[in-house]
């Protein structure tokens, strides 16, 4: 005798059902894989391209960096800003593709049931393959500048994964306001360009002297985490309290994003 299974949408604010995205870790990674295949399927660059765009804004900013003589905290210009720019292109790129991904799976999402929190996670997985082979280019050159990194460089992986749920966090206000109001979407890039230079990568977060600005720069989680990169792989600048609020604004738009996401996800098949 065929069992059948009714699914009918819950009202209200619900929980985070983790046991539930577990569940559908197998088909987590199955779009994860296929999305870093359509990424470097049928490309002239391939892998290539994930060096190609903080190799190329490094240039920039190093000539940028010469000409204006802002300082780079007493590191070589090249790998000052290729190892500030690794962390941004992560979450960048990251809040891109968690954001669209709701619309680019609607096929999808409109035909079987899963837990949709999977399509945004999926697509921040692939940005985070894009970092490690970028990180591979940044060991080299800190080779070729004599870098030798310390003992501070095993906190990286940390650090990393904080960037990774700041990009979740941005990423899933993005992608559930996106389906709601699609102009959102078009907002998303100068929102992301803007945020750029709100971020300690072009000068070094040194230049705010003052302690109190210095704490309340960490209120863009970016800023502590790419000082936190710097910091594991160049050994400064050093860490103060604006590290600890970056964590805690990403901790609190993180668990925000993931409320408001269980609030819309009984609307989104409709929605799409």
């Amino acid at each position: 005798m065929t069992r059948r299974l009714t699914l009918r949408p819950r009202t209200g604010w619900q929980p985070l059902d983790l046991r539930e995205i577990w569940n559908y870790r197998d088909l987590l990674w199955v779009l994860a894989a296929r999305d870093i295949k359509i990424r470097y399927r049928q490309t002239i660059l391939g892998v290539a391209w994930a060096v190609i765009q903080p190799l190329f804004t490094m240039a920039i900013f190093t000539i940028i960096a010469r000409l204006g003589k802002i300082p780079t905290d007493g590191s070589a210009p090249p790998i000052f800003y290729y190892a500030g720019m690794l962390p941004w292109f992560l979450f960048a790129n990251s809040v891109t593709s968690a954001g669209n991904s709701l619309l680019a799976g609607q096929h999808l999402i409109s035909k079987v049931y899963f837990p949709r929190l999977i399509v945004p996670i999926s697509s921040v997985i692939t940005s985070l393959v894009d970092f490690l082979i970028g990180f591979v280019l940044l060991l080299a050159m800190m080779a070729w500048y004599g870098v030798r990194p310390g003992p501070q460089i095993l906190a990286l992986p940390l650090v990393v994964a904080l960037a990774f749920l700041a990009a979740l966090a941005i990423g899933f206000w993005l992608c559930a306001l996106i389906v709601q109001f699609r102009d959102v979407r078009h907002v998303m890039p100068f929102m992301i360009q803007v945020w750029l230079f709100c971020t300690p990568v072009l000068y070094p977060s040194s230049v705010v002297h003052s302690p109190w600005k210095r704490t309340l720069l960490g209120l863009n989680p970016m800023s502590g985490i790419v000082d936190a990169v710097r910091w594991c792989v160049l050994g400064r600048p050093a860490l103060g309290p604006g590290l600890l609020v970056s964590i805690v604004v990403v901790l609190v738009a993180l668990v925000g994003a993931l409320f408001y996401f269980r609030r819309v996800e009984k609307t989104l098949v409709d929605t799409l």
